[in-house]
Order: C-alpha cells, then sequence, then structure tokens
C-alpha cells in the first residue's frame, strides 16, 4: 500500500539536461523513467509537469530581443518536446503514457481537460502535462501546482538536485541548514525558495502538500510512497 495514492512530479527541464545542462541526457531520461514506472508499479497513480528551460527559457529570450511573451509561448513550445520525449521513453520500457497539453496540438498530443486527465490516470495511463498554463508570465511551477491541484493529487513531489529546502543555497554555503519538515508560513516568512510565490501560494490556498526532494538519488520516489522521510516535507 502506497502512502500517497496519487501524486502530480515536477520535474525542470534542466533536470532532463542531466551533465549537458543543455538538450535531452538520455541516461538521464530513463533513471527518470523507471523510477516513474517502478512508482506505477507500486500503486500510485501519477501526472508530470516537465520544465523547458533546457530548451529555452522565455525570460532569458528577452536579453536577445525576443518579447516576453512571444519568449512564454516558446517556453511552452519546449516543455512539449520535453514531454513527447519523456512519453517515448515511458512507451519503450513497457509504460502507457498520455501527453495532454494546455492548447490544442494535434496530432502531437491531445487537450487536456479535467475529466479526460483523471479517467487517463485511474486506467493506469502516467499522464504528462505539456504546455504551462498556457498563459505567458505563469512558470511550469505553477502548471504543476495548477494540475496537482486539479486532480485531487495527494502531494506534489518537486524533485531537484539538492536533498531538500535549506535556509541557503547548500551548495555555496557548506553550513546551509536543512529543513525536514516546514510550514507554507514559515517558507514565506524565511523567503525561502521552494517554488515561484504564485504556485507556492496556491498550494497554500489550497492546502496541497509539497516534498522538495533529490530526483538525482535512485529509489527516492519510490522512498517516499513507501511513508520514508526523503527530502523536505511544506505543509
Amino acid at each position: 500500500m502506497v502512502n500517497y495514492k496519487r501524486i502530480l512530479l515536477k520535474l525542470s527541464g534542466e533536470a532532463l539536461a542531466g551533465p549537458e545542462e543543455k538538450g535531452l541526457h538520455a541516461d538521464t531520461i530513463i533513471l527518470f523513467a523507471n523510477e516513474i514506472i517502478q512508482a506505477q508499479q507500486m500503486g500510485a497513480q501519477i501526472g508530470i509537469v516537465l520544465g523547458g528551460g533546457n530548451i529555452f527559457r522565455g525570460l532569458k529570450g528577452t536579453n536577445i530581443g525576443i518579447d516576453r511573451i512571444k519568449g512564454d509561448y516558446m517556453g511552452m513550445l519546449a516543455t512539449v518536446i520535453n514531454a513527447l520525449a519523456m512519453q517515448s521513453v515511458l512507451e519503450q520500457l513497457g509504460a502507457k503514457a498520455l501527453v495532454l497539453t494546455s492548447t490544442f496540438m494535434e496530432p502531437y498530443a491531445e487537450r487536456y481537460t479535467r475529466p479526460r486527465a483523471i479517467k487517463a490516470l485511474e486506467n493506469g495511463q502516467i499522464v504528462i502535462f505539456a504546455g504551462g498554463t498556457s498563459n505567458p508570465f505563469f512558470t511550469t511551477d505553477s502548471a504543476a501546482a495548477l494540475r496537482a491541484i486539479e486532480i485531487n493529487a495527494d502531494i506534489l513531489l518537486k524533485g531537484t538536485n539538492v536533498k531538500g529546502v535549506y535556509d541557503s543555497d547548500p551548495k555555496k554555503n557548506p553550513d546551509a541548514k536543512f529543513f525536514e519538515e516546514i510550514s507554507f508560513h514559515q517558507v514565506i516568512e524565511k523567503q525561502l525558495r521552494v517554488m515561484d510565490l504564485t504556485a507556492f501560494t496556491l498550494c497554500q490556498e489550497n492546502n496541497m502538500p509539497i516534498i522538495v526532494f533529490n530526483i538525482f538519488e535512485k529509489g527516492n520516489i519510490l522512498k517516499i510512497l513507501n511513508g520514508q522521510k526523503i527530502g523536505t516535507l511544506v505543509h
């Protein structure tokens, strides 16, 4: 019996790039896909939101003269590319995966609706939500928070490259304090970076707990589903 029946996993585009920093790193995507499949085999229903920063980040486009709104649309398209890549790898590994996009993207993917997503999850498909919220000025963190709430997920899992939430950057400060558990109020009070503020507030207002954890440590998703204390629980 898993600790969380339905989860929403948020991964950045940079995570998919692995050590390459840009583009798609095959071994890294296969690592994540295997973890996701094993979690589903344990009995969890899994939704995924992927960022697009490994291909294009809208805000950075303004540095080269790209209009911010067009840049954000480009970033949304980047998430679709990542979603199709993840879907392909999951299917090659034997899983059933469905990509749902926030705007019409036929023939690449189906248009997202809440009933379609929930039906797919209940039928044993891993659902990948692509295209962000379809609106500029909103990050994929916000899309993850929104989709987690819409599909009635039990938890939002945010995969990172560090253990969890610290009071400062652990890569720069070896004495950074790690939080095993922290409240929404404390995160805001201490001005900690968990997700962007819009996404975080959405989770807070809808009582959507978040676990921030290291996705690169093999087996962490399974440990979380088993009830082990991995990463930082924000609630």
